[in-house]
């Protein structure tokens, strides 16, 4: 009986001894459940998976997409969102060809490939791991077999919360949300010093030459215009205003265009179109180029409104009104 006794009472003390000192499965389960609660709280309410290489779901414009956490092979078919990419860190493996001539941009895509939406099987052998495009692109339903797709409509929100959408999509919102809030009071203390040279009630008109017809731009169109009205605050002939309300942009003829120009003009050159009208006594003549306020811009540097274009267009308007 001493050798049943003692191995009996070892079990029985072994299992009083769990019950009094340790969890019992039901609560250690549930403290697990808690920690891991805790976890998906302290990350974006849409991750799923817990490292970066996993997976997380974006709400995008279409719907939920699961995208990758840690995008490495990132195909941007559109000229209008490449920079926002670029600004974030995130490679990109293939990109428009507007993009690669861009001159601001031109150096780091040297050695990445050029593609359209209907490069379908180029991307198919860029093996991406997102791709990110506008929202009339062609072959979506194609490019959504090949990877996660996600894409945004132009102009639906302004720049700044275009950059903090694109990274959320690429899992850097806290490094967008980062430049929004510098850029933002770099805009303004220059936009104050602008001001304060030129006069509150100056105004600034934006030119371009394209296809050999003159334009005219409003809010939010690129080129400059959303520092120039929306971040400094410095306000467009009435003319312009009234103009470009619909559109954002509006065509002029040489005849008309002292009545659309500001008292500053900033001219986003491109040097392959046709600039004669700047040899024309009607140009020479409007006040703004007499008094040497014509501010001449690169074209394929100045179209887009991405945060490394918008650096770029603000370190230009410092330059040229203030002289810093």
């Amino acid at each position: 009986m001493k050798k049943i006794f003692v191995p009996l009472t070892l079990v029985l003390i072994l299992l009083l001894s769990a019950c009094s000192s340790g969890n019992s499965p039901k609560t250690a389960n549930n403290e697990s459940n808690q920690s891991a609660a805790a976890s998906a709280d302290s990350a974006s309410p849409s991750d799923s998976g817990d490292s970066e290489s996993g997976t997380f779901i974006y709400q995008s414009e279409d719907g939920p997409v699961e995208v990758p956490k840690n995008p490495q092979r990132v195909v941007v078919i559109t000229r209008f969102l490449t920079g926002n990419v670029m600004a974030l860190g995130v490679p990109v493996v293939g990109v428009d060809e507007m993009s690669k001539t861009n001159p601001r941009f031109e150096e780091q895509l040297k050695d990445i490939e050029t593609v359209t939406d209907e490069s379908i099987e180029k991307i198919i052998e860029l093996n991406p791991d997102l791709i990110i495009g506008l929202s009339d692109i062609n072959n979506i339903d194609k490019f959504k077999k090949i990877a996660p797709t996600v894409t945004y409509t132009y102009g639906k929100v302004d720049y700044l919360t275009q950059q903090l959408e694109v990274g959320k999509l690429l899992n850097k919102e806290k490094e967008a949300q980062a430049w929004v809030d510098d850029f933002q009071v770099r805009v303004k203390e220059a936009g104050d010093k602008i001001k304060a040279k030129i006069g509150e009630d100056a105004t600034v008109s934006v030119i371009e030459t394209f296809n050999k017809q003159l334009y005219v731009y409003g809010d939010n169109f690129g080129r400059g215009t959303e520092i120039l009205y929306s971040g400094f605050g410095l306000a467009k002939p009435e003319k312009v205003s009234q103009a470009t309300k619909k559109d954002g942009y509006f065509a002029v003829s040489l005849e008309v265009l002292k009545d659309y120009f500001g008292d500053y003009v900033i001219f986003s050159k491109n040097t392959d179109e046709d600039n004669s009208f700047q040899e024309t006594e009607t140009y020479n003549n409007i006040p703004a180029v007499k008094n040497d306020r014509i501010y001449e811009a690169d074209a394929k540097a100045f179209y887009f409104n991405d945060p490394l274009s918008m650096e770029y267009q603000l370190e230009f308007f410092i330059q040229k009104f203030l002289g810093e």
